[in-house]
């Protein structure tokens, strides 16, 4: 039974039949559509923690979303119950494969791959090899050093925030078949079948796990795809390995337009260093609007809280919502 009453006052969607892949199941079969204006994406930092049963899950999910309808609402001058937003929890999926890192910071990371994306960051960032020894090997103080005194950050926090951030991607993108990267986006992809929104908003890791689900699921076409500090572009680490894999019919590989006839908007903080390489268009086919503007100063660089709020999001996804 759907809870969330449908927008009567939304124009209707558009009726064009959906490409389909003989592959994969449409997950509309089993999932009549539930309407909702927004289903939100979230990036790292958002596992619940351990034990945690489906009840208490739900309840902890339902408050992510009143918190991101809250913080969306506030940039859109709106009160937070005028929107109709879901919130797509996938960390749970990816939190029983994380390498424990431990708890020094002037090592290296120990997990491999997270220590390859931490390589690929300081790549995509332009940090001296004297700063990062060659590349080869990346103490993380030593490169959370150079990156808060690049974009005037508070060296602590971005730390904890940068093994965080190499950690959840690493365990996301180990392997294109993986459990994990699997189970999480198909959560994803089920919370868009279910509540077929206008718009997908997606934040930072969340934007890759959403960008594989919608291409998995091509009859899952929302109107808007708007990702929020994303390091869908970021090379070798991010870019290479996504899935489907960008095409190399040029100079340069492209990655996959949205199927259908999805609008897709990048919104990046030049201050924002996992928003790398900036300018999202360079690399994919089909973004119709890449905007780099200032969301936040100090920490909230990165935040959800400081994107959600912003100008150039409420002017992106209000004529979406008749608001």
């Amino acid at each position: 039974m759907c809870s969330i009453p449908p927008h009567d006052h939304l124009p209707p969607r558009s009726t064009e039949s959906a490409p389909q892949r003989s592959d994969r199941p449409r997950l509309f079969a089993d999932n009549p559509p539930c309407p909702a204006g927004i289903v939100a994406v979230h990036g790292i930092g958002n596992n619940f923690g351990a034990g945690i049963d489906a009840p208490r899950s739900e309840e902890l999910r339902a408050l992510k979303a009143a918190l991101w309808a809250r913080h969306l609402s506030s940039g859109l001058a709106i009160a937070p119950d005028r929107l109709d937003l879901d919130f797509a929890f996938y960390a749970d999926k990816l939190a029983g494969k994380q390498v424990a890192q431990g708890a020094g910071d002037d090592g290296l990371l120990e997990d491999p791959l997270a220590c390859e994306v931490l390589e690929g960051l300081a790549r995509a960032l332009g940090v001296p090899d004297e700063a990062a020894q060659g590349h080869a090997a990346i103490p993380l103080r030593t490169f959370s050093s150079w990156v808060a005194r690049r974009f005037n950050l508070a060296e602590g926090p971005l730390r904890v925030f940068l093994r965080m951030w190499c950690s959840e991607v690493a365990t996301y993108l180990r392997a294109p078949d993986a459990t994990e990267r699997l189970a999480a986006r198909e959560e994803v992809a089920a919370r868009i079948a279910r509540h077929r929104p206008r718009i997908v908003i997606a934040h930072s890791l969340g934007s890759v796990v959403a960008y594989e689900a919608l291409h998995a699921h091509p009859e899952l076409q929302p109107e808007l795809f708007l990702t929020l500090g994303s390091p869908l572009a970021l090379p070798r680490v991010v870019f290479h390995r996504l899935v489907p894999t960008p095409r190399a019919d040029g100079p340069d590989p492209r990655g996959a337009r949205m199927p259908g006839g999805t609008r897709w908007v990048n919104i990046a903080d030049p201050g924002d260093p996992v928003a790398v390489p900036p300018h999202l268009a360079r690399f994919f086919d089909g973004i119709s609007l890449d905007h780099t503007t200032v969301v936040s100063g100090l920490f909230r660089f990165h935040h959800a809280t400081s994107y959600l709020q912003s100008a150039t999001t409420a002017a992106t996804v209000a004529p979406y919502l008749g608001v």
